[in-house]
């Protein structure tokens, strides 16, 4: 079966159940504990009691986690090596969006199609929250997570800067900045890594644009508004100027030189970098100004077919050994600072990431502003962009 790549977001189709990956290892579920650990409370259920209970369901179900997305591949594999389950990957293609329309749509089914943990923009958090649609619980990790609900109905897992990627010989000269994307010698050479109607990362690509020409960090939901609205006019002028590629750029359509400049998270450039090993040869830049930083957020279903199995995950991937595997991604685990406190980051993945100074002046936004960041860029797109 070939890759897929959520980059490449396709909408959830309903015939995505069938098209789930069912993992081949793992072993059969095990007797349920005489008392199954208590999931009301959201209280963090103590390790050794948590496993027994995830392995008597022996499974767990994603959704939307790509294998070369923030290496989320090595992320699964070693999950399942460590505590013998079952993990059954839904359609990796999933924007945020449809993560949780996922949930909604099988709140009654504990089948196959229904996810267990979801992965999202941030942003996305205040829509499953007034939904319903998550679980609470307090990770053992809970106090060194810098980002994350209060109560435990969500956390911030990774997060990563939006970054020019680059073709080695494509162009004559190196962009440095979002504004030198609108030169004539980018004509038809510049892509993003998504739909903006759906991806998360393409609506921070039009938001990022935005803040460069907003020339300073919003401090109000209203005036990060008023940075996208600068954003959709970048890119109607992106759009008119011919230089905006309408492609949704992948790893494959880069190797074969069809987009030459790619607006995507940095981390995904890099490991783009070191897949193509010089096939072609590309060069990672973070612009110089409009640089966002872009956290994801994990949760649990409030629905979920396998609780005890969801929050094994979390613990598994919030814990020292789960972010780690997130910065060989090249993805900067959100506990980062603490493990870095601790001396327990080697000092060859630290150096894998681009030099600090590029992140020196990061914007992180908040909730309120990404979700009314996302409602305007999405609404406005067509209209702005296309004049539609």
């Amino acid at each position: 079966m070939s890759k897929l790549n959520r980059r490449d977001f396709l909408k959830v189709s309903a015939a995505a159940g069938a098209s789930a990956v069912l993992a081949s290892c793992g072993t059969p579920a095990t007797e349920a504990p005489a008392a199954m650990p208590d999931l009301t409370s959201g209280a963090t259920i103590p390790m050794e009691e948590l496993i027994a209970a995830a392995k008597a369901e022996g499974q767990l179900t994603t959704i939307a986690l790509p294998h070369d997305w923030a290496n989320y591949g090595e992320i699964i594999e070693t999950f399942k090596a460590k505590y013998g389950l079952t993990v059954n990957e839904l359609n990796p293609d999933a924007g945020s969006s449809d993560e949780l329309e996922a949930i909604r749509a099988n709140k009654e089914s504990k089948g196959p199609q229904a996810p267990d943990v979801i992965d999202i923009g941030v942003g996305h958090t205040v829509t499953a929250m007034k939904d319903g649609l998550l679980a609470k619980y307090k990770l053992s990790t809970f106090d060194t997570v810098a980002m994350k609900d209060p109560d435990g109905y969500w956390w911030a897992e990774y997060y990563g800067a939006l970054a020019f990627e680059v073709i080695q010989g494509s162009v004559d000269e190196l962009p440095q900045d979002w504004e030198d994307l609108l030169k004539p010698i980018y004509k038809n050479k510049v892509a993003m890594a998504g739909d903006v109607l759906k991806s998360n990362q393409s609506v921070q690509t039009v938001f990022a644009a935005g803040l460069s020409r907003y020339g300073k960090a919003p401090t109000t939901d209203e005036e990060a508004v008023e940075a996208a609205a600068l954003g959709l006019q970048f890119w109607k002028e992106m759009v008119d100027a011919g230089n905006f590629l309408p492609v949704i750029a992948d790893q494959g359509k880069i190797a074969a030189g069809e987009t030459p400049i790619t607006m995507e998270w940095d981390y995904l450039a890099l490991a783009n970098r070191d897949a193509l090993a010089g096939n072609p040869a590309l060069d990672i830049i973070v612009p110089k100004t409009g640089v966002i930083a872009g956290p994801y957020a994990g949760g649990i279903s409030a629905y979920a077919p396998h609780p005890y199995a969801a929050r094994l995950w979390w613990e598994f991937v919030m814990s020292d050994e789960g972010q780690l595997l997130y910065l060989e991604g090249y993805a900067h685990p959100i506990r980062f600072n603490d493990m870095a406190a601790r001396g327990v980051i080697p000092a060859d993945l630290a150096a894998k990431l681009p030099p600090a100074e590029a992140y020196a002046n990061a914007f992180f936004p908040q909730v309120s502003m990404l979700t009314a960041v996302f409602t305007h860029i999405t609404e406005n797109w067509r209209s702005v962009v296309y004049g539609e």
